[in-house]
C-alpha cells in the first residue's frame, strides 16, 4: 500500500467511525495532516482521490467537506464506468447476464413493496409503450422508464443505482433489436404486461419469473445475433 493509499484509508476511517459524518467539514490541512501523521502533499493527493470518488467535496475558498455519501452519489458514476467497458459483443452480453441475475429478484421484491402510486407509474409507461410500438426509440425510452419505476418500488436506493448503471448501457442493444426484429415490439409489450400483472397481484415469485423470461429472451436474441457462444 502506497503512502497516499494509507492517507486515504485513514480519512475513510474517520468517516466510517462517525468522527467526520456526512456534511462535516474537514479540519484545516495542517491540523489534519498532523492528526493523520502524513505530509500535507500526501494529504492533498488523498483528498483529490476521495473527491474524484465523490466521498469528499472541495469547495474553493471554503474548505473540504464530506459529501452526503448517498448511494446515488457514490455509485452514480457506475453507468459511465460501464460504458467504457462496451468494447465488444462479449462485454455487452456480460452486462445482460448481470442484469438477468439482479433484475428478476429486484422485481420480485418490488411486487411485495409496490404502492398504488408506484403501480400507476409503471402502468403509465406500459401504456406509453403501447402507443409507441411503431417508434423504436420512443418504445425503448418508455421500456427503460418502466423498469426504472419497477425497481424504484423496492425503495432500495443502492439497488436502484446499481441496476440503472447496468441496464442503461444496454438500451442501444435493445434499440438495435427493435430495428432488426419486426416482431420484437409485440413480444416486448406482452412480456411487460405480464410483469405489470404480477405486480398488481403482489405476487413476488410470479413477478420474478416474468421478469426472468423477459430479460432472458432479450439476452438470448442478442447472443444468437451477435453469434457469441458461452
Amino acid at each position: 500500500m502506497s503512502l497516499t493509499d494509507k492517507a486515504i484509508a485513514r480519512i475513510r476511517e474517520l468517516i466510517q467511525s462517525g468522527e467526520l459524518p456526512p456534511g462535516a467539514k474537514l479540519p484545516p490541512e495542517p491540523e489534519l495532516a498532523a492528526q493523520l501523521a502524513v505530509s500535507r502533499n500526501l494529504l492533498r493527493e488523498a483528498v483529490k482521490v476521495l473527491a474524484a470518488a465523490r466521498v469528499l467535496e472541495i469547495r474553493r475558498g471554503d474548505g473540504t467537506y464530506v459529501t452526503s455519501l448517498q448511494p446515488d452519489l457514490l455509485l452514480g458514476g457506475l453507468g459511465s464506468a460501464v460504458e467504457m467497458l462496451l468494447g465488444d459483443a462479449g462485454t455487452l452480453l456480460d452486462l445482460m447476464e448481470v442484469r438477468r441475475l439482479f433484475e428478476p429478484v429486484a422485481t420480485a421484491l418490488a411486487a411485495t413493496r409496490i404502492r398504488q402510486a408506484g403501480l400507476a407509474e409503471v402502468k403509465r409507461h406500459l401504456d406509453a409503450m403501447r402507443e409507441a410500438r411503431d417508434d423504436v426509440n420512443l418504445l425503448n425510452h418508455h421500456d427503460a422508464a418502466f423498469h426504472r419505476a419497477v425497481i424504484a418500488a423496492t425503495g432500495n436506493e443502492t439497488l436502484m443505482t446499481l441496476l440503472e448503471g447496468i441496464s442503461s448501457q444496454t438500451v442501444r442493444a435493445r434499440i438495435w433489436r427493435g430495428l432488426v426484429d419486426g416482431a420484437a415490439a409485440g413480444r416486448t409489450l406482452a412480456e411487460h404486461e405480464a410483469i405489470y400483472l404480477a405486480l398488481v397481484a403482489r405476487d413476488g415469485p410470479l413477478a420474478q419469473s416474468t421478469a426472468l423470461v423477459h430479460v432472458s429472451n432479450t439476452e438470448g436474441w442478442l447472443r444468437e445475433h451477435l453469434n457469441v457462444q458461452r
